[in-house]
């Protein structure tokens, strides 16, 4: 919930930072969420273009209809960062995580078909087999797995050094590549026993694509792209932009190539030509995700703002409406408060009224006088649902004053303190004005 807010800034600053952000309590999935909590780590978009899955640092992922413009489900059940996302060919869902797990969801339903476990590290990309059958996972545990998908035991790549941070399948099926921090882009067989193609790289790869042709794109720690054949011969390099490139998508006709960066810009790439055709410019922050759309000229990007946005990639201009809650701050009409300041860490998770309702975390409307673990609508951990606390401007102060794991086992929420009598004493003024309401 709360954090000091230099502490807030300093988890922004690299990957691995961001991927330790961890939720507040683990719920079922209900479709009754505005938005992410927290930034939006993975995009997948249905062949069709009606349907978009979304993962976030706020450990849930969503599933939007694209013509409504509208959240028809929120899938909680991890219990850290939402890495990634594909929807598979059936019409269901995968998503992975920082926890090391991955969970198949069929649309609607609210707890997962199965769990696939065996990672012992964050998991930083998936994919999907061509036939379906198949499902890819890289893990910074620095090993790529294959789960079939009808069951049995997965196959397990080792070889890398480093985290491996992106997977891809070739369009034939025959290959996998992946790529890792240890500067090698690896292409696997698919059948019978051979080595993978190891290809030295000059930089650290944080993310990969193939395309319909074969061509293999990376994206590299340096700002740069990577072309390659499908046999893992050099085909060419652009520089993306000064920062790391940290997401990468190809449109479906294999025109255009977009490669987001750590910077906050997206560089729109005229494949054939090897250039640079325009920048797409957001608020600066980091943009974790891009996904073209079936048209091949719409595209999708999800940032550190929490906000997907759709752009126009031919022209570079943003197409409204937005797919999440607008970037307006909720806390404007509270300026000065001292309250409200050290409550403005808690947004990205809380929200203050009940027609805002929950995001990664319950809203905090009415919460003085509930019994914790109480709220309708939102199911707790079980550990929480057995104390004995009704929330008061006492009880709450005494959360921050001796920390979440000792006033509430059982919590999922961020070790963390107010130290400050005073802060503590503004922030509880402030929760009695703002959620009384």
């Amino acid at each position: 919930m709360l954090h000091a807010r230099k502490k807030r800034r300093s988890a922004f600053l690299t990957w691995a930072a961001l991927l330790a952000v961890l939720p507040l309590e683990v719920t079922t999935a209900f479709a009754q969420l505005r938005g992410h909590g927290g930034p939006v780590r993975a995009l997948a978009i249905s062949p069709d273009g009606q349907t978009a899955v979304t993962g976030s640092f706020d450990s849930t992922a969503i599933r939007w209809s694209l013509a409504r413009n509208a959240a028809e489900q929120v899938l909680r059940f991890h219990a850290d960062a939402v890495n990634a996302v594909v929807l598979l060919k059936d019409g269901r869902a995968a998503t992975a995580g920082a926890d090391g797990r991955i969970a198949i969801w069929t649309p609607g339903k609210a707890e997962p078909d199965a769990v696939l476990e065996g990672h012992t590290a964050p998991i930083a990309a998936l994919a999907a087999s061509p036939d379906g059958a198949t499902l890819a996972s890289a893990s910074w545990d620095q090993t790529v797995r294959l789960w079939p998908l009808a069951g049995g035991a997965a196959r397990v790549l080792e070889g890398h050094a480093q985290n491996v941070n992106g997977v891809a399948f070739a369009p034939d099926g025959r290959t996998l590549v992946s790529v890792s921090y240890d500067q090698s882009l690896r292409i696997w067989p698919l059948s019978g026993s051979s080595s993978p193609t190891i290809v030295a790289m000059p930089s650290p790869l944080n993310a990969v694509t193939v395309g319909g042709d074969g061509e293999i794109v990376a994206g590299g720690a340096d700002g740069k792209l990577y072309f390659l054949s499908g046999a893992g011969a050099a085909a060419g390099e652009i520089a993306a932009g000064p920062k790391p490139v940290i997401s990468i998508a190809i449109s479906p006709d294999g025109a255009l190539l977009a490669a987001a960066g750590i910077g906050g810009s997206v560089a729109v790439i005229d494949r054939k030509a090897r250039a640079l055709a325009r920048t797409l410019i957001g608020p600066g922050l980091p943009v974790w995700s891009v996904a073209f759309l079936p048209d091949s000229r719409t595209l999708l990007t999800g940032g550190a703002d929490n906000i997907i946005r759709r752009w126009d990639a031919v022209t570079g201009d943003t197409i409204d409406p937005l797919l999440l809650e607008t970037a307006g701050d909720p806390l404007a009409a509270y300026a000065g408060d001292h309250g409200a300041e050290v409550f403005r860490a808690c947004v990205a998770c809380h929200t203050l009224n009940a027609e805002q309702a929950n995001k990664a975390g319950p809203t905090l409307a009415g919460i003085f006088g509930r019994r914790i673990a109480t709220l309708p609508g939102y199911h707790f951990s079980e550990g929480l649902k057995r104390l004995d606390i009704v929330w008061t401007p006492e009880t709450v102060s005494k959360l921050f004053e001796i920390g979440p794991s000792a006033y509430t086992p059982g919590t999922k929420m961020p070790e963390q303190r107010i130290g400050s009598e005073q802060d503590r004493a503004a922030l509880v003024q402030f929760l009695e004005r703002a959620t009384g309401k």
